[in-house]
């Protein structure tokens, strides 16, 4: 089993804008006046594909795949919450919250990916829960540790509990539940996404452990954490604002791990969660302000890892 891929799937942005369909509990969102929805779109752009030259120039595979002109889809930039790949070949495909985010799940990248060599064996599809308004939205809101088949999940609108064990049992991992928060206009609201406030690397994990108010489901989640051997690396929630909890390790040239994260993530940190961090691995940053800003996600939500076995 491995945790860390160096393949990684993303979707290049064509009709890029804050969805108001997922600002309703992503409360990460925000207007920006006075720029165009072109003008976004082109920024967004601009981004997106300096962010994947970076990840390249240091030995990353990014499979680009562009968004599509059939679907009005402002969140395709985001594969990571409809599909996930796993090294014994399966695909998942997840149900999502926001109607018109249904519409960024495509058999064609399925079919990109088999001709690049990789195996699919079995796809499994939980998108019949969405007729039932349930919703779990992959890696989004599932943070795999999947060497030690652990799978954790802060509950909210986009992350059903029942489906989410569900999930567990038929992948064989074991739920690891709780509730996350942030405040908002001072009241504390489910968090959409568990990986916007936690990441989980092969030997540490960085996590937002004040978001969980519940003091025995937080010990629990330390438990589990630090039973697999990760060293807890703790944020602020104030940091988790500049998406300092949405992480991901990856694998670059020569099977050397990095931590990849956007400037605003990583301009957020302390000197010393620097250099904790830059104990197990380097770091990569690139900038994704408009992306962050319209989409409400950042580097991790961008990338949808590709475990699967070459044919």
């Amino acid at each position: 089993m491995q945790q860390t891929t160096n393949t990684i799937l993303m979707v290049r942005p064509i009709h890029f804008r804050m969805n108001e369909q997922t600002a309703v509990n992503n409360y990460y969102q925000k207007v920006i006046d006075n720029i165009l929805p072109a003008s976004i779109n082109k920024k967004a752009q601009e981004e997106f594909d300096a962010y994947v030259e970076k990840l390249r120039s240091f030995g990353v595979q990014v499979v680009v795949v562009s968004d599509t002109e059939d679907f009005d889809t402002p969140d395709a930039i985001f594969p990571n919450n409809w599909i996930s790949f796993h090294q014994d070949g399966t695909v998942a495909i997840y149900p999502m919250f926001a109607e018109n985010r249904r519409y960024e799940r495509r058999e064609d990248i399925l079919d990109i990916l088999e001709e690049r060599g990789f195996l699919i064996k079995n796809v499994v599809d939980y998108t019949a829960a969405e007729d039932e308004d349930i919703f779990l939205e992959g890696t989004g809101s599932v943070v795999l540790d999947r060497i030690n088949k652990r799978a954790y999940c802060a509950l909210s609108p986009r992350a059903d509990e029942d489906l989410f064990i569900e999930f567990c049992e038929d992948f064989e991992y074991t739920p690891i539940i709780f509730k996350a928060n942030q405040t908002v206009n001072g009241t504390r609201k489910p968090i959409y996404h568990t990986n916007v406030m936690m990441c989980v690397a092969e030997t540490f994990t960085v996590i937002c452990l004040e978001a969980i108010d519940d003091k025995k489901e937080r010990k629990n989640v330390v438990k589990h954490l630090k039973d697999t051997n990760k060293e807890v690396i703790a944020i602020t929630e104030a940091q988790v604002n500049s998406f300092a909890g949405n992480m991901l390790q990856v694998r670059g040239k020569n099977n050397q791990l990095y931590v990849i994260m956007s400037q605003a993530a990583y301009d957020s940190l302390t000197l010393n969660q620097v250099n904790q961090i830059e104990k197990h691995c380097p770091i990569i940053s690139s900038s994704l302000d408009i992306i962050e800003a319209c989409g409400g996600g950042s580097a991790r939500c961008m990338m949808a890892e590709v475990f699967l076995p070459k044919a």
